[in-house]
């Protein structure tokens, strides 16, 4: 089922989310509802909160970017109770970037190229990892909204200040996109 994707301003973007346990309620139907609602909305990463959610799930699909990173050929993954260990902030990269939770809006970010993270697969398997390069920058992006927050909190005053219009845009209701959103109530 496509889920409708929350709209900045919705009060679970702001949560920090939970860790959740195998007996989480019908799981893996909200994973795939999830992989659906990402396709849908033809985006490249998803977090529970996103549809609804304050828990720490994450689906990424890098398969869409194949043609420019050929090494993401195939790469479709599933992150359960992720937690970025470290950063190396020993080397950075600011690219632009884009939240399927603000559309419309586009903005420089500053990302480590390298971070530690610790997550679990669908099996609850748990994973130890150093990830580097583009999916860094994919689970950075994603894991924030895990902590509350969302890719323009990491611009800076000034940029934010030049936004400001369409952030209150999007706080009113003021959307145009693709796919299902649930906007805040109208001020």
């Amino acid at each position: 089922m496509i889920l409708p994707i929350y709209t900045y301003g919705q009060a679970v973007l702001r949560k920090v989310a939970e860790d959740i346990t195998p007996d989480y309620p019908k799981l893996d139907e909200f994973i795939r509802d999830m992989w659906e609602t990402l396709a849908d909305s033809e985006g490249i990463g998803l977090a529970a909160p996103q549809v609804g959610r304050a828990v720490r799930v994450v689906v990424i699909d890098l398969d869409l970017l194949s043609e420019d990173y050929p090494e993401y050929k195939g790469f479709k993954h599933v992150y359960i109770n992720p937690h970025i260990i470290e950063k190396d902030e020993s080397e950075t990269e600011t690219m632009e970037e884009g939240c399927l939770s603000l559309p419309g809006i586009h903005e420089r970010v500053v990302r480590a190229k390298r971070i530690h993270v610790k997550y679990q697969d669908t099996d609850f398997t748990e994973h130890d990892e150093w990830v580097e390069g583009y999916l860094a920058r994919v689970m950075q992006h994603e894991f924030d909204h895990l902590e509350g927050r969302v890719f323009t909190d990491r611009i800076s005053p000034l940029r934010k200040q030049l936004i400001k219009g369409k952030l209150k845009a999007l706080l009113q209701g003021r959307i145009r996109c693709n796919y299902r959103v649930k906007a805040p109530l109208k001020r």
